[in-house]
């Protein structure tokens, strides 16, 4: 009976230190930041534009980035990526490098998305025949320096992660954005403009700041062939002066959105004006530790019909006139079996919702879905995790316009509200 006893009070010291050390890493919140050059040292075809064909780049005027802040919710962990791109890396990179992170630093869902510049390289070209080989060797570099890059500053984020506090606050920005598509009046415009600020626990330093906006960054004319992050780049210049910490732009539903300058000049003003604004709300934003950490999330792919006939040959035409061949070669091998977008969702701490979406979604799908979702806080990410080209709402659909015509939109109608309500009851499954 003594040593039936004994060995009962080792099992329970054992299991006592064993639930111990689980309280104490599930209590762990932590967050860490990097910025890395990605501007393309090679001449190479530049993105967003079509009346460029193949042309390629003649230089820079300010540099592309990727920033990105790595948070630790418990036991779980998240990497935020905003890419001074026209989209985030073609499916093959993507799937590698979040491989990669997840094997190297555990981390377990990723939002990579691009900001939407029209100034940056072409990123579906490949490493075969038709495809990009032999013509555009310089492109396929770059794609592998990218893919490269992104592991790396992950990863260096990830080793920089320090306990942190956490806050988020959001206002409506108005005079910064119009409605480019419908000719429907009032017009819908997402003036929403979400920030979430991570600090040190102990010093109250900066960690890293993400800024979410609505407004497609297409105020430099195509015929300047130079890279250039747009109004993201000022933007971020003019919020890490103030707060000396990383700054990660995540565009929103877009599709049919861009930006008014209004008095607030070139990009580069606008850009410094938005970044104001970004301050105040930065500036009142109390961060808190935070007691019960916790990071829940899901992922999947969909498959919808596509409106375009990718397979006929006649219409590959039309479009290698409109574009150049090699780029319509890897959209053809991309959509000829049904268009798949991605979609993401996750909600930190129970408080802040992440949606992610692989295409440039209108924006009365971000605006719904955070009227039926309830969540003070619901960033909506689009050009994340994949690109799929543009997702009109319905309205817009009937509309007509570029951005809901079948050659851009070629997924099937309602394949956006389709998207919105799965990551709807996703977002009430987690809650």
């Amino acid at each position: 009976m003594n040593k039936l006893c004994y060995w009962m009070g080792i099992v329970a010291l054992v299991v006592s230190w064993v639930l111990s050390g689980q309280r104490g890493n599930c209590q762990e919140f932590k967050a860490g930041a990097c910025e890395v050059d990605i501007t393309p040292t090679e001449a190479v075809p530049m993105w967003g534009y079509g009346d460029r064909h193949a042309a390629l780049s003649e230089g820079t005027l300010d540099p592309l980035k990727a920033t990105v802040v790595v948070i630790q919710a418990g036991r779980r962990k998240m990497a935020v990526v905003g890419l001074d791109l026209g989209r985030s890396p073609q499916e093959d990179s993507l799937q590698r490098i979040r491989s990669q992170i997840k094997e190297k630093a555990g981390i377990d869902v990723s939002f990579i998305a691009g900001s939407h510049t029209h100034h940056g390289p072409v990123l579906e070209l490949f490493d075969a025949p038709g495809r990009g080989r032999g013509r555009f060797d310089a492109a396929i570099r770059y794609n592998q320096q990218l893919e490269q890059a992104l592991v790396d500053s992950i990863l260096q984020a990830h080793e920089q992660m320090k306990p942190a506090k956490v806050g988020q606050a959001n206002k409506e920005l108005v005079g910064f954005n119009r409605n480019r598509h419908t000719k429907i009046r009032p017009a819908p415009v997402d003036t929403r403009l979400g920030v979430i600020r991570f600090d040190e626990l102990e010093s109250g330093k900066n960690i890293a700041t993400i800024v979410n906006f609505t407004g497609h960054p297409t105020n430099i004319s195509s015929d300047i062939r130079k890279f250039s992050a747009d109004y993201v780049g000022a933007m971020r210049s003019t919020v890490s002066e103030k707060t000396a910490g990383t700054v990660v732009f995540m565009q929103g539903a877009s599709g049919d959105i861009s930006v008014d300058r209004g008095a607030h000049g070139d990009y580069l003003g606008y850009g410094s004006a938005l970044g104001n604004e970004v301050l105040k709300l930065y500036d009142g934003i109390e961060t808190k530790s935070v007691q019960a950490p916790s990071l829940k999330f899901k992922e999947d792919r969909f498959t919808f019909g596509s409106r375009t006939d990718f397979r006929n040959p006649l219409v590959q035409g039309v479009y290698s006139v409109a574009f150049f061949p090699e780029l319509v070669e890897n959209f053809v091998a991309e959509y000829q079996d049904g268009i798949r977008p991605r979609l993401t969702v996750a909600v930190l701490n129970k408080e802040i919702a992440f949606v992610g979406a692989s295409g440039e979604f209108f924006c009365q799908h971000a605006i719904r879905l955070r009227e039926r979702a309830r969540f003070e806080g619901l960033l909506f990410f689009g050009y994340c995790n994949g690109y799929h080209q543009y997702f009109p709402t319905i309205e817009g659909t009937a509309e007509g316009g570029y951005g809901a015509d079948a050659q851009v939109a070629p997924a099937e109608i309602g394949a956006g509200e389709d998207l919105m309500n799965q990551a709807l009851k996703w977002l009430y499954q987690i809650r």
